[in-house]
């Protein structure tokens, strides 16, 4: 399920109404968009060569599974804010089922790398666990508030920009505002009651933390079929707009293969970097970038002053790997989405639309950086992985997405019904 799929119309294949549950279904095939196709295809190869040569190839790959995810997003349509929010409001459960196959791969490609100490350039494997407490509950919770009215999560605001939806970009300004916000006022958010994280590794090894995760996505898959059989009618499969080879880069994917592929490039991540892919990192340093270059100061801010930060701060963006994967996935969206005739810029926006994108993103922003990560860097790090925060995220998150279908009357933005459903 799209995360924005409540937004604008895909070319190549049309998005679901609002209160739709099913993937994209079919239309006639939309010429290709040659202009942005060509400026987005040579921004990323120019920009991966230049980073790989004045960086290094650790920062260039980077760049380039930035691109391939980018790609993914777009094509198989993957996201979490419709997935959850079809869950919340009708009990389809079809985008849950395909997170348990993005976390299910993704933690057995994690337990090979980390298990064997598996690293390229050098970089061994370093998991550790978020810690849990109120920081976590809230964040998690205002991040899921968010994503209902900004309409897209963290990465599905990243390739929703790439392909060209208007909307999205206020939400992605509002990540920014939210992110620079909370780096700000850090010292609030410091201090709530909290106790360290729990690694199931550190205490049954990799392939025991292994099993119990995959064991635990199996429940949830079959939990979430039980509830859809008895508010719903099975999901229908979508019909393919492009088949054979042209498929890959014209027409829409299964969604199960794009969770495949996710979990694939996700895991490259932990083995190119030795850290767990994540996104909204990158929206705090470039708030913080952008008002340097206004002549203000944030370095002076206490969240700046720890090493790591402080490190990222003073850099260049192309050494951090949040920037570099998200400039990817932005660059590689645009690329898939003009091949596929679907990028288009829409200058009107309904200003309630408006207002609940910008407001989302900034929930978004304080959120993510509250709790530690958003789907990407706590969600699907921490579950793959092993961590207990993972599973409290997704927990909290669900929660907030309850509290952000009733607000999103208040947009004028619709919620599923289980009338309209066509699963």
């Amino acid at each position: 399920m799209s995360a924005v799929a409540d937004r604008q119309p895909a070319g190549g294949f049309l998005s679901p109404s609002p209160t739709s549950c099913a993937a994209p279904v079919p239309r006639p095939e939309e010429p290709v968009k040659v202009v942005p196709l060509v400026i987005a295809a040579v921004l990323g190869t120019g920009l991966s060569a230049y980073v790989w040569a004045s960086y290094g190839g650790k920062y260039g790959i980077l760049l380039v599974l930035g691109l391939f995810v980018g790609l993914a997003l777009f094509h198989s349509r993957f996201g979490f804010t419709s997935a959850w929010r079809q869950l919340i409001a009708v009990g389809n459960g079809a985008g849950l089922r395909a997170h348990t196959v993005l976390l299910g791969t993704a933690a057995t490609l994690i337990a090979l790398i980390a298990g064997t100490g598996t690293g390229l350039f050098g970089a061994t494997p370093k998991i550790s666990a978020g810690p849990i407490g109120l920081a976590l509950f809230a964040g998690a919770a205002l991040f899921g508030v968010g994503m209902q009215l900004g309409g897209a999560c963290a990465s599905g605001t990243l390739f929703a920009v790439g392909a060209g939806q208007s909307t999205i970009v206020l939400t992605l300004g509002g990540f920014v505002v939210g992110s620079v916000f909370y780096t700000w006022a850090y010292p609030v958010f410091t201090g709530w009651p909290q106790v360290s994280g729990f690694l199931l590794a550190d205490h049954v090894g990799w392939w025991g933390s292994w099993a119990v995760t995959i064991a635990v996505l199996v429940l949830v898959a079959a939990v979430t079929r039980v509830v859809q059989k008895r508010r719903t009618p099975p999901p229908v499969d979508a019909v393919p707009t492009a088949h054979g080879a042209a498929r890959v880069l014209r027409g829409s994917w299964p969604l199960l293969v794009g969770a495949v592929v996710l979990a694939v490039l996700a895991a490259a991540v932990v083995l190119v970097s030795g850290g767990t892919w994540g996104v909204t990192f990158a929206f705090a340093l470039w708030g913080a970038k952008l008002l340097q270059l206004f002549g203000l100061h944030p370095e002076t801010w206490e969240f700046w002053q720890s090493t790591s930060n402080a490190r990222s701060l003073a850099g260049p963006v192309w050494t951090d790997k949040t920037s570099l994967t998200d400039l990817g996935i932005i660059l590689g969206a645009a690329v898939a989405a003009a091949a596929a005739g679907a990028w288009k810029i829409r200058a009107e926006i309904p200003w309630r639309t408006a207002i609940a994108a910008v407001l989302g993103g900034i929930l978004m922003g304080i959120g993510a950086r509250l709790s530690g990560g958003c789907n990407i860097g706590a969600y699907l790090a921490g579950i793959s992985t092993g961590s207990l925060h993972g599973w409290l995220w997704g927990a909290f998150a669900l929660g907030g997405t309850w509290i952000g279908l009733k607000l999103r009357p208040l947009f004028g933005l619709t919620n599923p019904q289980p009338t309209d459903s066509v699963c």
